[in-house]
């Protein structure tokens, strides 16, 4: 079973469906079952205090990823880890690449949950 954790500030208005579709999606095409992972949607600042907190970077970014390393819990769930995304700059990008927010937010998401499957930047 695949579990997608969601939460947001109400301001936020995020397609919950839309998301946990594209991580289901994502995670079975790597062949991972029983999986767990975390996506909270948050403002600026919150985003900044983790960025700076994790990465020494004092400004807002527009994802972070944090990896779980325990592996598979006692009860045979992966827990991969959270996913942080920016709601602000998600919608700032988006009206710049001419895109929808959902687009751009399933976007910043898939790009969080690469990270937390071990694909790295440059």
């Amino acid at each position: 079973m695949i579990s997608v954790l969601i939460s947001s500030e109400s301001r936020y208005r995020v397609d919950r469906e839309k998301i946990r579709q594209a991580v289901s999606s994502l995670l079975k095409g790597a062949g991972l079952v029983d999986v767990e992972v975390s996506i909270s949607i948050v403002g600026a600042r919150k985003i900044r205090t983790l960025n700076q907190k994790f990465r020494q970077i004092d400004t807002p970014t527009d994802v972070l990823s944090f990896p779980q390393e325990e592996g598979r819990g006692p009860d045979g769930v992966l827990r991969l880890g959270d996913i942080i995304v920016c709601y602000p700059i998600c919608r700032e990008e988006a009206r710049r690449d001419n895109k929808m927010v959902w687009e751009q937010m399933d976007f910043l998401v898939e790009h969080g949950l690469r990270h937390l499957l071990g694909e790295h930047h440059d």
